[in-house]
């Protein structure tokens, strides 16, 4: 297994798995939005992101996002985005991305890492198999209804 930090050359490998965390998420295919989306992340570097490969095929990523905490003065990510394809789970893909995403963290000396995920995923063992501790905090969103 290869992880490599995503650029514009890994979009074409990037988009369909992309698009399948999406629809795992319960969204409409969407190739073209997802292209797109994934090309300005990468071009305005407004996000990390790590590609698992084997055998020259993408099988994961990882999608990291920069925060601050103003309480400890120190950035840190979130760590938005998981996804491994079905064909592939059970054998490592997401433990290499995560460690790959905290081998970031610790070279840029940052906080830590925030993961946001949806209350049934059962992805949620690993992120406590790897160390991190479930959020006891109240937490709100304000969803504007003018956005499409």
């Amino acid at each position: 297994m290869k992880i490599v930090q995503a650029t514009r050359d890994h979009i074409d490998d990037l988009v369909p798995l992309f698009d399948g965390y999406r629809i795992f998420y319960k969204q409409e295919s969407d190739f073209n939005g997802v292209k797109k989306f994934l090309s300005a992340r990468i071009q305005n570097n407004e996000s990390i992101i790590y590609l698992a490969y084997i055998n020259d095929k993408a099988v994961g990523f990882t999608q990291l996002y920069p925060l601050f905490s103003s309480v400890s003065i120190k950035p840190m990510y979130l760590l938005n985005d998981l996804f491994v394809d079905q064909s592939i789970r059970g054998k490592g893909v997401g433990e290499a991305l995560i460690k790959a995403a905290k081998d970031l963290c610790r070279n840029e000396n940052n906080k830590g890492m925030a993961i946001q995920t949806a209350p049934d995923n059962p992805a949620q063992n690993l992120y406590q198999r790897l160390g991190f501790i479930k959020d006891v905090d109240l937490q709100f969103f304000w969803m504007n209804d003018k956005s499409s």
